[in-house]
């Protein structure tokens, strides 16, 4: 597991390009998390078109509140439109997404699986595989990075912080594309958040439910909506220190 703070150059072109010229964000699913990334993004200048499974005439409000710079749309347009991508809905919803507009795009996946939920997935519960993983094999032509899955939404929307300064709170992120992660990395620098590479999604395991880098380093104490910062070595260090 690599968990060094990450802001890395890549050797691939066309992903230097995108990580360079990431303007429009595409989010699929408009819960807590997607509301927040796209608050934050809108915050940082760039412009969302967001989706969810209902059509975008339900997002009247949430479009509203944001700004002129997001937009409803559906889930095929939020794909096509993003530079990068965000999918932030059930883990059990995403074989219901169309692999084609998201192919040769970086796509953040924000879930985690939780059984009482999703159901009961074999390979998940004997730890051969992790969720990321599973959404990678059904999305083979994209370029999938775990990221935003640990962090409540609340503490998201109110932990942003400049580059450099010394409240910055930084969070996970996993894929087993290099140049993907330096993508995702640039994507969280531009909302406010440092980054840790957390080594591929077979590591991803180690952020997610009942690990201690889940909610735990942004928690003030037993107070979950109390958000405190934590920075890369709060996060390299809760990490390492999970246990299956």
């Amino acid at each position: 597991m690599s968990t060094s703070s990450t802001t890395p150059e890549t050797t691939a072109g066309t992903t230097a390009e995108t990580a360079a010229a990431i303007t429009t964000v595409g989010i699929i699913g408009a819960g807590r998390i997607g509301s927040a990334v796209a608050q934050l993004a809108v915050d940082a200048g760039l412009d969302v078109v967001i989706a969810n499974s209902r059509g975008p005439q339900t997002l009247t409000d949430l479009v509203a509140a944001l700004g002129e710079r997001a937009r409803a749309g559906t889930v095929e347009e939020a794909a096509r439109a993003g530079d990068v991508v965000v999918l932030t809905i059930p883990f059990k919803a995403t074989t219901d997404v169309d692999p084609g507009p998201l192919a040769g795009k970086v796509v953040l996946d924000t879930g985690n699986y939780y059984p009482q939920r999703d159901g009961q997935v074999p390979a998940l519960d004997d730890g051969s595989t992790t969720s990321t993983a599973l959404t990678q094999q059904h999305l083979a032509a994209s370029s999938v990075v775990k990221a935003f899955n640990n962090i409540y939404s609340e503490s998201l929307r109110s932990l942003a912080r400049p580059a450099g300064d010394a409240q910055r709170t930084a969070l996970p992120l996993f894929s087993d594309d290099a140049a993907a992660t330096a993508v995702a990395a640039r994507f969280l620098d531009a909302l406010g958040y440092d980054a840790v590479d957390g080594g591929d999604l077979a590591e991803s395991w180690r952020a997610e439910p009942g690990r201690p880098a889940y909610g735990l380093p942004y928690a003030d104490g037993e107070d979950f909506t109390a958000a405190r910062p934590a920075g890369v070595e709060a996060v390299r260090q809760a990490l390492a220190s999970a246990q299956r």
